[in-house]
């Protein structure tokens, strides 16, 4: 757990608005960020952005702007600067000199929080492999860095280890993290062959939309759920019946904007539950401003996967917080995203996609929660006559 008995680390973000980018949209990037920050335990003080076409080779930002941040991070008193984009080696090693402070960026920020999530063996095997593969190419002037700052945020894991500066070191530690997770996934494999030929749901979505809580309620049990990013690292697999109808409802980690690449990877046997599931449950947070983009990255992320042909539901979770203005019948103001009903919505794309069925719900007050678990009823059942046609099995809700 993070220590509580330990002021807040003071944080600043940095993000740049590239050329056809819209200022709001950054606005919202940074807004994830803040979150992320605030999820792996510090406070975020101030923001920053600046306009520009491309990232500058050296510092990523300007000169003009790493001297406003360097006045701000000296007169406040700031212990991390965090940006929104990965950093090259070399600009992470110039703005750390430039602002005299510890340098995040968004994978580093990422991998930290992984690593503060870990409960299992597994988890923590997959986390420090990716943590390696990160450092490895930034090892130049970054263990002195370590050496020097010990125990904050983006120093959990392998940068809390004795300094090990030989990249022939890092190399045969990455090799045997990789022989390690070839065991694990051997295992994992063997489990899920062992759990016969029921039908497997996968829960998948952003983080922090509610898969968790979604997956107590149809369950029955009780899985770690919080209201932060990656709540869940683990792959949590439980028995459903609905009506008499039994399946195997799983829940694994939340995807995110740039997960990291060595991170996808290195979760390769966690996600292999998502690829080898009959059925996708896609949880969105429908009061989410920007909730439309987080379908879009997990529509990528399951393309990037594979598995974006499975069939599919997509539930509209959080519709208690879903905040909207209903229209008066004489109202002629045109019908915009920030006076939506929920009537509105359900007439919208969201439910006329015929790849897929839709339901809206509230996980949190049960609010159509028999809705989705006739529809699960159905889709299973269509699964279930298809791999056993000939089972005498009566399907009576």
């Amino acid at each position: 757990m993070i220590e509580t008995n330990k002021p807040k680390e003071r944080a600043i973000l940095i993000g740049i608005i590239s050329k056809g980018q819209e200022e709001s949209e950054v606005d919202e990037f940074l807004d994830e960020l803040s979150f992320l920050t605030e999820t792996a335990g510090a406070e975020t003080v101030k923001r920053f952005t600046q306009k520009i076409d491309i990232p500058n080779p050296r510092t990523f930002v300007g000169s003009g702007k790493i001297k406003e941040l360097a006045l701000f991070i000296t007169e406040n008193k700031i212990d991390i600067a965090i940006f929104d984009d990965e950093l090259t080696p070399s600009q992470l090693r110039n703005v750390e000199e430039a602002l005299g402070c510890r340098i995040l960026d968004r994978t580093n920020l990422i991998l930290d929080i992984f690593a503060h999530r870990a409960r299992t063996s597994h988890a923590r095997t997959q986390v420090e492999l990716a943590q390696y593969q990160y450092l490895l190419p930034r090892l130049t002037g970054m263990w002195t860095h370590l050496e020097r700052q010990r125990g904050g945020i983006g120093l959990r894991g392998p940068g809390e280890t004795e300094i090990e500066t030989d990249r022939r070191v890092i190399r045969d530690r990455i090799s045997l993290l990789k022989e390690q997770l070839k065991k694990i996934d051997t295992q994992m494999a063997t489990q899920r062959k062992s759990r016969g030929k029921m039908i497997r749901v996968s829960l998948v979505g952003y983080t922090n939309v509610g898969k968790s809580t979604l997956m107590n309620l149809l369950s029955k049990s009780d899985v770690f759920a919080e209201d932060k990013l990656f709540a869940t690292l683990d792959t949590t697999v439980r028995k459903v019946v609905i009506g008499n109808l039994p399946f195997l409802l799983s829940d694994t980690v939340g995807f995110i904007r740039k997960l990291p690449t060595d991170l996808i990877e290195s979760f390769k046997s966690t996600l292999d539950e998502v690829r080898e599931s009959d059925l996708l449950v896609h949880i969105v947070d429908i009061s989410h401003p920007a909730f439309e983009d987080q379908i879009k990255v997990v529509n990528s992320t399951l393309k990037d996967l594979s598995v974006s042909g499975k069939p599919l539901i997509i539930v509209f979770n959080k519709i208690d917080a879903f905040s909207y203005n209903i229209k008066d019948e004489d109202d002629l103001t045109p019908v915009l995203k920030d006076n939506y009903s929920l009537a509105n919505l359900k007439k919208s794309w969201m439910s006329s996609d015929k790849h897929h069925l839709t339901v809206f719900i509230s996980a949190k007050t049960k609010e159509n929660v028999d809705e989705l678990r006739n529809l699960l009823y159905e889709e299973v059942k269509k699964l279930h006559v298809k791999r056993y046609p000939y089972n005498d099995l009566l399907y009576d809700a």
